[in-house]
């Protein structure tokens, strides 16, 4: 089973930073998973679309200049990377979710990704591009057909594969509070892998090897390899 180190290893050190991505690899992760902002100048790195709770500044992430968004402090003297710099904290036989939390257009961000995946020299065959609004998951697909796509949602909908299919996905990414062994049995049986988030707790972990998953994101890829291993 995978372990993806959920905004980098994120209970040790502040998520979305470049020190918690090198962290996840040096706990030994399999991959890593963040999130994403589509700038006026650039794709940037970060989970909230206000700054408050990370960088304890009043505003919205994208009304910021990015000059003024890549000096901010988010913890430990760590700075918001961009989409080049996290890609390169990435060895080139790991993987990689990004998670769109914002597009404002796709030719430009297709074009940027690509960039930033062949400056940093990752393997594109392990990189995968998830996020809740479908819609963009689908136009994404439309100009760059060859990435992989995970179908991301936190509900168990009673076509729990319809969007995957839709999609010509790679994978459903469920949430742990939706899913279940019916869940990911349907889902492989229909052909996609299933990755489950936030996993955190030891019990959790054993159940979903047990269920055969293919993955899952936690914020403890220390633990996550420390129970698996067992």
């Amino acid at each position: 089973m995978l372990i993806f180190a959920h905004r980098g290893a994120s209970k040790a050190a502040p998520e979305n930073t470049v020190k918690a991505f090198k962290l996840a690899f040096e706990q030994r992760a399999d991959g890593i998973e963040f999130d994403t902002y589509q700038h006026e100048s650039g794709i940037i790195v970060f989970h909230d679309r206000t700054l408050t709770r990370r960088a304890r500044e009043s505003g919205y992430l994208l009304d910021l200049p990015w000059q003024s968004l890549t000096e901010m402090d988010i913890g430990d003297g760590e700075r918001i990377p961009t989409l080049t710099e996290t890609l390169n904290c990435v060895p080139k036989d790991k993987w990689c979710n990004i998670e769109i939390k914002h597009l404002r257009d796709v030719d430009s961000w297709v074009k940027d990704v690509k960039a930033a995946v062949q400056q940093s020299g990752i393997n594109a065959d392990k990189l995968l591009i998830s996020s809740f609004n479908h819609h963009w998951l689908q136009a994404i697909a439309l100009k760059w057909p060859e990435v992989k796509i995970g179908a991301l949602s936190a509900s168990y909908e009673l076509d729990c594969t319809a969007s995957a299919r839709a999609l010509n996905a790679y994978s459903v990414n469920i949430a742990l509070d939706a899913v279940d062994k019916q869940f990911v049995q349907t889902a492989q049986q229909d052909g996609f892998d299933v990755f489950v988030y936030t996993v955190d707790e030891p019990r959790d972990m054993l159940m979903l090897k047990e269920w055969g998953v293919t993955g899952i994101f936690t914020n403890v890829p220390d633990v996550a390899l420390s129970v698996l291993s067992h």
